[in-house]
């Protein structure tokens, strides 16, 4: 059984494979907006209480995801290394083992989220009216938490290998499935009742379903790149520690973000339901702006890893300086489009209200011209995550969120005469001041040695010793 042959990023031109790798991530990042897209577009048909439910459900989701992501973000980086050292036996076994522990992490995430569901909830202040539906859609959505878990282990493993096309057309096909899903689930059409909430909690899981099972099918087939064995199944605890040496830094990094994001939302709603329509819509676009470079991120992450791996330092150090010059020249000319058409954007979203759009249109014209700075930081986050430093990574994101934005928010909107505007003006100096931390964190060089993976020539060693032992009785 022969590997489809994948291009060798240890080599040839760097800006090529940047591209080739980067922009298939951002189709796939894409199609995963608009997967949420058509759920709230179905979901919204059933009123106000119904949208407020899966609002309410969704930053609990993502806090569970988060805990689980950053060990397939270990597999990631280790799969990387391990590619560009070409050691293939060394990548189906640590792909194998990044399966099987999520698949306990998955079970203990499910039955925790299922529990506390209610609770929850409650906490949250879901009322009377929205409490049944929360809960439901919030139940069914983690009993299907393997099928997140496994078909992010599967993504995230085939990047590390360098195949992100197989992971997107996969993406394809479950988005156009979810579009016929959910019309149905929600609403019901012949023999299939109506299930309202919960009916896109089963579209969402039986479309994560069929992906999980036919991305599992293509690491067994080992056609792909990787080659999962049964025999790999095994609790190996010294694998295991590295791994979540590796993963939880960048689990933790998620979750302050998504928790510092909900925390930032209630400092807003202290000015009132036009700042709070005003971030809302400033924070959708800052979400879809940043769409390439998370995607050029990811790239440089495999780049980096593979390269490190092939004991090529210096190209894996021209790799990041390349992505971050691409990311910040790309978003700047972005942020200098947003910040001439602002109001035209805003008024996309609330046609009708000057005050709402004078508000968030301040707020993008002062977002916009850093915009390149979140692109550069971005791209030397990926070359951290990419060499095994996830410390150095969650520690840059905790600084960002936690030591400057919020704070400078904070001082700026209660303690100066500027109120809300003060908000947003945290966003640029933020964004402005960590990413030269980052930059000079980088350019000290002390990620480039970071040793996670053992040379394949030193396996080789250890194995001509050991025959020669027995040879020699």
């Amino acid at each position: 059984m022969s590997r489809k042959k994948l291009p060798d990023f240890t080599q040839g031109p760097i800006v090529k494979s940047l591209v080739t790798l980067a922009i298939p991530i951002v189709f796939a990042n894409i199609l995963q907006t608009a997967y949420q897209l058509v759920d709230t577009f179905w979901v919204g048909r059933l009123g106000a209480d119904a949208v407020a439910a899966v609002s309410l459900s969704f930053p609990i989701i993502f806090l569970m995801i988060s805990m689980g992501g950053g060990l397939a973000i270990a597999g990631t980086i280790m799969v990387s290394q391990y590619k560009g050292q070409g050691h293939l036996e060394k990548v189906d076994y640590v792909s194998a083992q990044t399966l099987f522990i999520m698949f306990f992490i998955s079970v203990i995430v499910t039955v925790l989220g299922y529990n506390i569901a209610e609770p929850v909830m409650k906490l949250m202040g879901a009322g009377p009216d929205v409490l049944p539906q929360a809960v439901s859609y919030l139940q069914i959505s983690f009993l299907g938490m393997i099928f997140v878990f496994g078909y992010f282990v599967f993504q995230s493993l085939m990047r590390g290998v360098g195949d992100v096309k197989t992971p997107l057309y996969i993406v394809l096909a479950t988005v156009i499935l979810n579009l016929l899903l959910d019309p149905l689930f929600i609403l019901g059409w012949g023999p299939i009742p109506a299930y309202g909430v919960m009916g896109a909690a089963i579209a969402t899981v039986g479309t994560q379903g069929v992906a999980t099972i036919i991305g599992t099918a293509l690491l067994f087939s080992g056609k792909y790149g990787i080659h999962i064995k049964i025999k790999n199944f095994r609790l190996d605890f010294q694998l295991m520690k590295k791994m979540i040496g590796l993963g939880l830094p960048a689990s933790i990094e998620q979750s302050t973000r998504a928790l510092g994001m909900a925390i930032m939302t209630f400092l807003v709603a202290s000015f009132g339901t036009i700042s709070v329509a005003a971030y809302g819509i400033g924070g959708r676009v800052l979400s879809f702006i940043i769409i390439p470079t998370v995607g050029l991120s990811m790239a440089t992450s495999t780049l980096v890893g593979q390269n490190i791996g092939a004991g090529k330092i210096d190209r894996a150090e021209k790799i990041t300086r390349k992505s971050s010059i691409i990311s910040f020249v790309t978003l700047t000319a972005i942020g200098i489009v947003l910040f001439i058409f602002s109001s035209q954007i805003t008024a996309a979203f609330i046609p009708d209200d000057p005050q709402v759009i004078a508000s968030s249109s301040l707020f993008i014209k002062i977002m916009a011209f850093t915009f390149g700075f979140i692109g550069l930081q971005q791209s030397i986050n990926g070359a951290f995550r990419g060499s095994g430093n996830t410390m150095t990574s969650m520690v840059l994101s905790i600084v960002s969120l936690w030591v400057l934005q919020f704070p400078i928010a904070y001082i700026l909107s209660k303690h100066t005469s500027l109120g809300e505007i003060g908000i947003w003006w945290a966003f640029p100096v933020s964004n402005v001041i960590a990413t030269l931390v980052a930059l000079v964190w980088f350019l000290k060089g002390d990620w480039k040695h970071k040793k996670i993976t053992e040379p394949k020539t030193a396996k080789l060693t250890e194995e001509i010793i050991a025959e020669t032992i027995i040879e020699e009785g």
